[in-house]
C-alpha cells in the first residue's frame, strides 16, 4: 500500500485506533501528513497527537495554518501541549502564544525560561525520533525519506508513547536486524543524556570526555526535548572566551570591530579611567623614591622590565585559573592548592628569570650589587604575580562577581605596585653598596 493511499483510511483508523493511526501517520512525509491533517475535524487531530512523537507533531504543526494550531493546541493536554509546542521554532511559538489560553500559554513560557547559560538555550529540536513499536523496515524506509530532504540521520533516538527517551539506534544494528523487528528489540539502551538545565561548559566537558559530536538534551523526566551539537558548544565556548577576554581587559563584551565609535567609547572609557587611577596609584610608589632615582638614574631602566615581568608572569596564572574555572576544574577544596602552587612557580620564575636579568645589570653596569638587587626585585613581584594571578579571579568568584570583569587591570596594578616598591626599597637599603 503507497502512503498516499493512506490518507482516505486515516479518519477512521484514528477513531477506531489512534495509537496505529498515529505510527502510521509517522510513516508518511510531512507534507502528506499536513494534507490528512487538513482534511480532518480538529477534536479528530486532537486525539491523533498525544499518540505523536513531540518533533514530528511540531514539525507538522508549523507547516500548518495558524488557526489550526491554536485550535488544537488549546484543546490538548496542557502538558502535552506544552511539549509539542516547545519544539516549534522560536518566531512561530512567538506568533502563538497570544492566542493560546492563560495557562497554556505560562506553563509553555515557564518551560522555554531556560537558564541563561544552559544548554536548553541553544540545543536543536531538528532531530529524529521514532516510536520503540516501529518496525526496523519501516524505521529504515523513513530515514531514507528523511535523508533525501535533508533531515540529519547520524543519531536516531527511541521514544515511547510519551516522548520519554528509550534508546538510541545503531545503523550497522538496524540494518541488520529483521525487517518486522521492533525498534525496542534493536535500539541501544545505554544512552548518554544531557538535562536541558545543564550549563553549557559542563555539557562541552562532558561532549568531549567522551568525544561525541552530539548528545540529546532531556528534562527532569526524561522526556526527549532537542539535542546539542558539540560544534554549536565550541562555538558558544569560543564567544564566551572572547567576551571573558573583553572584560578582562575593560573592554565591552558587545563591542565589535565595526561597533559605532560612541558605543565604543561609551563602554570602554569608564575602565580606561579605571585603569587610570590604578597607573597613578603605580605612579605614586615611583614617586615616593624620586630622589633616589634622581641620584641613581641606571634604575630608571630596570623599572619597565622588573614591571613587565610580573604583568606578563600574572597573567599566565590568571589565565590558566580562568580557564580552570571555566571549565569547572576547580574544586573548593583545591582553590589554596591552586593559589599555593601558582605562587611557587612564580618564585621559581623569579629565580631563573632574575638570575638573568641581574646577570645582565651586572656586565653592563659593572656593579654586581645592582644586579643583585635586580634578582631579588624580579623574584619578589614574581612571587606575588603568581599569587595575585591565581587568587584574583577565585576572589571575585567567592564574592559572586564575574571572575573575567577587569582581572587584568587589577593584576597589573598590583604587580606594578609590588614591582616598583621592591625594586626600590631595596635600591634604597643598598644604596651605599651601589655607590660605592
Amino acid at each position: 500500500m503507497s502512503d498516499t493511499s493512506l490518507l482516505p483510511l486515516l479518519g477512521p483508523l484514528i477513531e477506531a485506533d489512534p495509537l496505529r493511526a498515529a505510527h502510521q501517520l509517522e510513516t508518511l512525509s510531512e507534507d502528506e501528513a499536513i494534507e490528512a491533517l487538513r482534511a480532518l475535524p480538529d477534536s479528530v487531530v486532537v486525539s491523533l497527537l498525544p499518540h505523536l512523537q513531540a518533533s514530528y507533531a511540531a514539525a507538522i504543526l508549523g507547516e500548518a495554518d495558524d488557526e489550526m494550531v491554536i485550535a488544537v493546541a488549546n484543546q490538548l493536554d496542557p502538558k502535552r501541549a506544552t511539549t509539542i509546542l516547545m519544539q516549534l521554532s522560536p518566531e512561530v511559538r512567538e506568533r502563538l502564544l497570544p492566542h493560546l489560553t492563560d495557562s497554556l500559554r505560562r506553563d509553555v513560557q515557564e518551560q522555554l525560561t531556560y537558564p541563561v547559560d544552559s544548554v536548553g538555550r541553544i540545543m536543536s529540536t531538528r532531530f529524529l525520533a521514532f516510536h520503540e513499536t516501529m518496525r526496523a523496515g519501516e524505521a529504515v524506509r523513513k530515514i531514507r525519506t528523511l535523508a533525501q530532504s535533508g533531515m540529519p540521520a547520524s543519531y536516531v533516538y527511541i521514544i515511547d508513547d510519551n516522548d520519554t527517551l528509550l534508546g538510541v539506534l545503531n545503523m550497522h544494528s538496524l540494518m541488520l536486524a529483521a525487517e518486522h523487528a521492533p525498534l525496542s528489540k534493536v535500539m541501544n539502551r545505554d544512552i548518554f543524556t544531557i538535562h536541558a538545565f545543564t550549563d553549557r561548559e559542563d555539557a562541552a566537558t562532558q561532549l568531549a570526555k567522551r568525544r561525541y559530536f552530539a548528545a540529546p538534551v532531556v528534562d527532569s523526566e526524561g522526556h526527549l526535548l532537542g539535542i546539542i551539537k558539540a560544534e554549536h558548544l565550541l562555538a558558544d565556548a569560543q564567544k564566551e572566551a572572547t567576551e571573558d577576554l573583553l572584560r578582562m581587559v575593560g573592554a565591552g563584551s558587545e563591542e565589535r570591530a565595526f561597533s559605532p565609535m560612541s558605543f565604543s567609547l561609551r563602554k570602554r572609557l569608564p575602565w580606561l579611567h579605571v585603569n587610570l587611577v590604578t597607573a597613578f596609584m603605580a605612579a605614586s610608589v615611583v614617586a615616593v623614591f624620586e630622589g633616589l632615582i634622581a641620584e641613581l638614574t641606571m634604575l630608571a631602566v630596570f623599572l619597565p622590565v622588573i614591571a613587565g615581568q610580573g604583568g606578563n608572569a600574572g597573567a599566565q596564572s590568571l589565565a590558566i585559573v580562568m580557564r580552570g574555572i571555566v571549565m569547572r576544574e576547580v574544586p573548593k577544596n583545591k582553590r589554596k592548592y591552586l593559589v599555593a602552587k601558582e605562587t611557587l612557580l612564580g618564585l621559581i620564575s623569579g629565580v631563573l628569570i632574575g638570575l638573568i636579568t641581574g646577570l645582565i645589570a651586572w656586565l653592563w653596569y659593572g656593579n654586581a650589587v645592582l644586579g643583585m638587587v635586580v634578582t631579588l626585585g624580579m623574584v619578589i613581584n614574581l612571587i606575588f604575580a603568581g599569587f595575585a594571578g591565581a587568587s584574583i579571579p577565585l576572589i571575585m568568584k567567592a564574592l559572586r562577581f564575574d571572575p573575567a570583569q577587569c582581572s587584568m587591570i587589577i593584576l597589573t596594578t598590583i604587580t606594578d605596585v609590588i614591582g616598583f616598591f621592591a625594586f626600590l626599597a631595596l635600591a634604597l637599603t643598598f644604596k651605599d653598596a651601589i655607590t660605592g
